[in-house]
């Protein structure tokens, strides 16, 4: 199954911080390495893991189509499940053509991409900005299943030029029927599927509002999710998915049970998460530095804490700022290092011991707002920046402890 942009970007992931994608304990940070399991190789700079949950489909399929082969073709033997795992590695990498597909496509539209993810049900494009545009959405969304579509072209075409009862007609054949499969499972229209991602486009088009088109997709992916569970096994239990003699055993109707289980929990998941991102995102540009910002008072290196704790109090501040004779900045004085000092020691420890030295990327004009704030958070991993105005003046203190929080207040709130 593809996710491709609906649970990697903020969206729709990781574009934005929020609960477990932003700020961990008021430190956010873009790594250089996303990680995600073993990493494959940087086709077109993007990093592409196989995660470990990979490993336990591959043995799946490599045991599933192996049992099917050994009625198709019982003269391989033991070698039957050398082929079966064969499928499953290209049958992943079919997968991994669609998952590149969207990323070229996003990168054509200098749209970030922060890595590629093989795992338990397909893979994940993680795009870390969403689409300008719903034309855009659209196209990025349906150059997946095309590719699938293509790809299932590509495999018919030899497979008339091959005996059919045979490994080169087995392999073709199911490699040509499952990227159909996954083309068909993508375009149905419901979040977080490319399907529904491509409906959330064309409801943002008619109603001007991509919140909206959010709604709708994630909402028809819930009834998805519902008819996954309850039709999946329905369809196999009267035969139309079933063996061709139709007797299916208790194990089988256990084993597909808890396959539209897994698989109706991971799309309501999906489309649940695309709608509290979208939340997130709708609130945005409400995220301003200049309103998030604590107020400071300048202090000299050399100030006893407890004096510069005195003028705090008496300015009505909440965050220390260390300057030199001139009044220029030079360092924020960390809140937790603050706490973590004894009120009977205050006197005698000197605040530049408990200072974090500026750099450029920690100066945050107090303009900044939105995923241009986020963005220069995450460049520059601290606990406090140093909010300046236009004219260099000291504005305040930021704090990601602050900003985490005003996260978690938006995406409480209901969407507009």
């Amino acid at each position: 199954m593809d996710e491709s942009g609906g649970s990697g970007r903020p969206q729709p992931g990781a574009g934005g911080p929020g609960p477990g994608t932003g700020p961990d304990k008021g430190k956010p940070r873009r790594p250089a390495d996303p990680g995600g399991g073993i990493l494959m190789g940087r086709p077109f700079g993007v990093p592409v893991y196989v995660a470990p949950s990979w490993f336990v489909v591959a043995a799946l399929i490599t045991w599933v189509f192996g049992g099917q082969l050994d009625r198709v073709l019982p003269e391989l033997g033991g070698a039957r499940y050398l082929v079966a795992l064969f499928f499953a590695i290209a049958f992943y990498a079919s997968v991994l053509v669609h998952e590149l597909a969207h990323t070229v496509a996003a990168l054509r539209y200098k749209l970030p991409v922060r890595r590629i993810q093989l795992q338990f049900f397909g893979g994940v494009s993680e795009i870390e900005k969403e689409s300008e545009t719903p034309g855009r959405e659209f196209v990025l969304a349906f150059v997946g299943p095309l590719l699938s579509l293509v790809l299932g072209g590509v495999f018919y075409i030899p497979l008339q030029f091959v005996e059919a009862g045979t490994v080169p007609g087995v392999l073709l054949a199911g490699l040509m029927i499952s990227n159909l499969i996954v083309a068909a499972f993508n375009l149905l229209p419901g979040l977080p599927l490319d399907g529904g991602r491509m409906l959330r486009a064309v409801v943002w088009k008619i109603t001007g509002k991509p919140m909206s088109g959010t709604i709708a997709a994630a909402w028809v992916g819930r009834g998805l999710a519902i008819t996954v569970f309850v039709g999946l096994p329905l369809l196999t239990h009267t035969g139309a998915l079933g063996s061709a003699t139709g007797e299916i055993s208790g194990f089988e109707t256990v084993t597909d049970a808890l396959l539209a289980a897994i698989l109706a929990a991971i799309i309501w998941t999906g489309a649940g998460n695309s709608l509290r991102t979208a939340r997130l995102r709708e609130h945005l540009p409400e995220l301003r530095a200049r309103t998030l910002t604590r107020r400071a008072v300048p202090v000299e290196a050399a100030t006893p804490l407890s004096e510069a704790l005195r003028r705090a109090n008496e300015a009505g501040a909440r965050a220390l700022v260390v300057v030199d004779g001139q009044g220029s900045p030079k360092a924020v004085v960390r809140e937790a290092a603050i706490v973590g000092v004894p009120e009977h020691r205050r006197p005698w420890v000197a605040v530049s011991g408990l200072a974090q030295d500026l750099t450029d990327g920690m100066k945050v004009p107090a303009e900044l707002a939105g995923e241009a704030l986020l963005d220069r958070l995450k460049a520059t991993p601290a606990t406090e920046y140093l909010v300046v105005e236009e004219t260099g003046e000291i504005y305040g203190v930021l704090s990601t402890a602050d900003v985490e929080r005003a996260f978690i207040k938006a995406m409480a709130r209901p969407a507009a």
